[in-house]
């Protein structure tokens, strides 16, 4: 009697019974950087490399989410031109390497690094789908294979910015103000300037701790003695 899928696993060897589970389970499963996702891409960057690739870079807010897309309205361009006040952005389905909607939550701001659909490829729109595609010509998506967006909070921003740890997304960095982001975009300030901004000033980590002596009591932080 033939054996079913689920019961000639049981035969294969570890590896092969991982291997033949992820087939079943569907072609969404893959071990792209040590994770569970949805497509394998090699890693670009952080930002500061990306950026300089991408066909449109702007800060905003996201207005709208309309299934795999969102309407981000755009605040500042930094490099090239929309043409309009909002753009639709693509993000994930099927295989895209591409971000999950639910990471762009509505009324949250970005700085985007985004490159525009020319074409869509075969199998990439189904009509009874419409909000579940590959994207439209002429609007945008963003993808997932670097640091193509920083999150943007006040006047600062933070994010996989510069010489950060592949597909980290949440990077331990000091905020760097919006206004010197733009500057280096735009050519007018080098990666230098960013990689400086982005780490933690010992000066500032000294002060807090002698704050903190201080409020404890500490009566020797100024005794030249110790």
């Amino acid at each position: 009697m033939a054996m079913t899928p689920s019961q000639d696993l049981l035969s294969e060897s570890p590896w092969r019974k991982i291997v033949a589970l992820m087939a079943l389970l569907g072609p969404g499963l893959s071990t792209s950087h040590g994770a569970m996702a949805e497509c394998e891409c090699l890693w670009q960057g952080s930002f500061a490399d990306v950026q300089m690739n991408a066909d449109l870079v702007v800060s905003g807010t996201v207005s709208e989410i309309k299934g795999n897309a969102l309407d981000f309205h755009i605040e500042d361009e930094l490099r090239g031109e929309a043409y309009l006040d909002t753009v639709r952005v693509w993000l994930r389905t099927g295989d895209y390497c591409r971000p999950d909607i639910d990471d762009f939550p509505g009324g949250s701001r970005w700085v985007m690094a985004l490159q525009q659909i020319d074409e869509v490829p075969e199998g990439g729109f189904d009509p009874g789908t419409p909000n579940q595609s590959y994207g439209r010509p002429g609007d945008f998506f963003l993808s997932s294979c670097g640091g193509y967006w920083l999150s943007y909070s006040g006047e600062a921003v933070t994010g996989n910015l510069i010489d950060a740890p592949r597909w980290a997304r949440e990077v331990e960095m000091t905020p760097v103000l919006f206004s010197l982001l733009k500057a280096y975009v735009q050519g007018k300030a080098d990666q230098d300037a960013l990689r400086t901004a982005s780490k933690e000033d010992p000066a500032i980590d000294e002060l807090l701790l002698d704050t903190k002596a201080f409020l404890r009591g500490d009566t020797t932080l100024n005794d030249p003695e110790h």
